[in-house]
């Protein structure tokens, strides 16, 4: 892996309107610099509409994002041929095999025959594909073909590496095998991951960004975030019977049924009740925190 100048992606106050009205993303501003960003909120939160716009494939009704100091929406080329881009929907043509197909991709990121090849050996190996690398496309699973997207999104050594749900479809091996790659990758180069599932990016990224209805609710590092919510996580035994007002009142972010009675994870301010006890937060907490209170401003 290369290295390279310190890079920067600014976004300044973007605004994405799709037809009938419907609002993607507000005012949403961030400065993102080398490292693993991870881009976590609900589905439908606008995650995937802000990996189009700053992949150069939508436009952003209002506002910019600024690479290298340009607009990428006035002269997209620059960021271009340094990005690599692995949407959520990542389709295959399924009579290709993983060589071809991979060949078609650096041929059209220019990559020379010479460093095609090896790039191409490099990844295979790096997604553990090379016993199948002659397989068609067609006859691979969903995790299998998702390894490929991965593959084709570092042909060029990125400097800008977008990944938007990357780990659907992935076994759990997989998934820490994809977790491991991405910490690789980080240093000198940005990483955005954009994901719902905050396992995906508490092993790995050095900040995150919690979106939600639109809207960035907090940008800073995982410490910060668990900061955040001290003192406000409790572990609490109901009865199966109070567990729907439970769930009425208070954040939950676990429930297990046991025979003592539910055993049920939660945020509140004070002791939600007798028997009720702290619990350290995790990143799952904190995520909890932040967008059940956006819902509650909304409401």
């Amino acid at each position: 892996m290369r290295s390279f100048p310190c890079v920067r992606l600014t976004i300044e106050k973007i605004g994405k309107t799709y037809r009938g009205g419907k609002l993607a993303l507000r005012d949403f501003s961030l400065e993102v610099g080398p490292g693993i960003l991870g881009l976590l909120g609900p589905n439908g939160a606008g995650k995937s509409t802000l990996m189009r716009i700053l992949a150069t494939i939508t436009l952003p009704t209002t506002g910019r994002a600024i690479w290298d100091g340009t607009d990428i929406a006035r002269s997209p080329d620059g960021l271009r041929s340094v990005l690599g881009y692995l949407p959520q929907d990542f389709g295959v043509y399924a009579n290709l095999n993983a060589v071809e197909f991979l060949e078609y991709f650096a041929a059209a990121k220019g990559l020379d025959g010479r460093t095609a090849r090896r790039r191409i050996d490099e990844l295979l190996d790096v997604v553990n594909l090379v016993d199948a690398k002659k397989r068609p496309l067609g006859q691979y699973s969903g995790g299998m073909k998702q390894r490929v997207g991965i593959a084709q999104a570092l042909l060029n050594d990125p400097q800008l590496l977008i990944v938007d749900e990357p780990t659907a479809g992935l076994d759990p091996e997989e998934r820490l095998r994809f977790r491991n790659l991405l910490s690789e990758l980080g240093g000198d180069r940005i990483v955005i991951l954009s994901t719902h599932i905050v396992s995906d990016v508490e092993t790995c990224a050095t900040s995150i960004a919690l979106i939600s209805r639109g809207r960035l609710l907090i940008h800073d590092s995982p410490a910060v975030l668990l900061r955040a919510v001290e003192g406000q996580v409790w572990e609490w035994i109901v009865k199966s019977e109070e567990l729907p007002a439970v769930r009425h009142s208070y954040p939950t972010s676990n429930t297990v049924h046991r025979s003592d009675g539910v055993h049920v994870r939660l945020l509140a301010d004070r002791a939600p009740g007798s028997g009720a006890v702290p619990a350290a937060p995790t990143l799952e907490d904190a995520y909890l925190f932040w967008v059940s209170r956006d819902r509650a401003a909304s409401a």
